[in-house]
């Protein structure tokens, strides 16, 4: 005999059900709490049935189920967390629309029940591939408030000291919010002479590992300096908005640039990293970011798969004598993925060599008329397709495929 266990994952809880694939029910729903205690009890619900005739299924929910998922596949039993899209369609096959943990836990076992035989237990990911993942998480958790602190950054700088903002780029950009966090305001740089500007700048630039640069901005500074008219006055407040905004700012850069170098060191002991990083435009961000989203990709039966699980396939769409010629990306898989690889296609367009493969094919969807960002999702495409034939090659040399 066989049984499907269904597992409603709420935050903190779970309401369980254990069903035959012949309908009877093995156990009524329960509610467990994710903890020790409530995780032994769901096994000792369950010890009565021996683990190969029993899969459990549950919702992919973010966070909430990892706990439980991670539990049930250390004592080895089949566990499955589906896709959330798949099981709400599921859910709502029937005519009354009704909603409770027990129903939903209940339909989930009736899912592993009728689809017993289909479900496949995923390759799982390798501690390096978890981590890899989590890393990347917060490294755009990370970003995605950096942005907010710039923009923030950016407009203080109208505020005080006009113009300041357009003064920096990437290499000078810490450099520049250090000398902010001082001469946020003209009326401060009016009082020092140029000379003394200049070698108090560049000493805080030596500090930074800046050499020349130092001298170049305080220059560019000091005569912009003289120049402009702020909108705020020199005083406690507005220093309190200079000093509060620089001290966020580079607190996320540092924490970014940290993320970032840990994600690098772990990617590095992965096969493939060898194999993308080959990839001009690719540096050491970008790879580690996109392994980190790709994951495992032994996971994957064919390169079809992996463009579906980036969103980037257009499933056809026919009835009758219709056929629709004129599809979309589906946008259903890993949005990380895409965005990811999105600005991976950006920085092959921007910075590789003429003879590179995929700019040149990304150059010629846009000469065949398509919209930039069209082009680069076909190059993306193309990218993900040999990204795969070329890690299973490398694997297979390695017999671990």
């Amino acid at each position: 005999m066989k049984y499907g266990v269904g597992i409603d994952i709420s935050k903190g809880k779970s309401t369980i059900v254990i069903l035959s694939v012949e309908g009877e029910i093995i156990e009524k729903p329960f509610e467990i709490n994710h903890n020790i205690e409530g995780l032994n009890l769901l096994e000792e619900k369950m010890r009565k049935i021996p683990k190969e005739d029993i899969k459990i299924v549950m919702e992919a929910t973010g966070t909430y189920h990892l706990s439980v998922l991670g539990y049930l596949l250390d004592k080895n039993y089949f566990a499955l967390a589906e896709n959330a899209l798949k099981i709400k369609k599921y859910l709502d096959r029937g005519l009354r629309k009704a909603k409770t943990d027990k129903k939903d836990a209940y339909k989930l076992a009736e899912y592993a029940c009728d689809n017993w035989f289909k479900l496949n237990n995923i390759r799982e990911n390798d501690e390096t591939y978890n981590e890899l993942k989590f890393l990347s998480r917060q490294y755009l958790s990370t970003i995605s408030i950096q942005v907010k602190q710039k923009i923030n950054f950016s407009n203080l700088c109208d505020l005080l000291f006009p113009g300041y903002y357009q003064l920096l780029d990437e290499n000078t950009f810490v450099l520049g919010l250090k000398i902010f966090k001082k001469y946020f305001h003209p009326e401060i740089v009016q009082k020092k002479t140029k000379q003394q500007f200049v070698i108090e700048i560049d000493k805080i630039a030596k500090k930074l590992g800046h050499k020349g640069a130092g001298i170049t901005l305080a220059n560019k500074i000091y005569t912009l300096a003289q120049t402009i008219i702020p909108s705020r006055p020199n005083n406690q407040y507005s220093q309190l908005s200079a000093i509060s905004c620089v001290d966020a700012l580079i607190i996320t850069i540092k924490t970014s640039n940290t993320i970032i170098t840990e994600m690098d060191k772990l990617a590095r002991e992965l096969p493939e990293y060898d194999v993308i990083s080959e990839i001009s435009g690719c540096g050491k961000k970008l790879t580690a970011r996109i392994i980190a989203e790709i994951g495992d990709v032994r996971r994957f039966k064919n390169a079809g798969s992996i463009i579906a699980y980036a969103g980037l396939d257009a499933p056809p769409y026919q009835s009758g004598q219709f056929e629709a010629t004129n599809r979309h990306i589906s946008k259903r898989g890993n949005k990380y993925l895409r965005k990811t690889g999105y600005e991976v296609m950006k920085s092959i367009k921007s910075s590789c060599k003429e003879d590179c493969e995929l700019k040149t094919y990304i150059i010629k969807k846009e000469n065949e008329g398509k919209l930039k960002k069209v082009a680069k999702i076909a190059g993306l495409n193309k990218f993900l397709r040999m990204y795969y034939g070329i890690v299973k090659k490398k694997y297979r040399e390695l017999n671990i495929w």
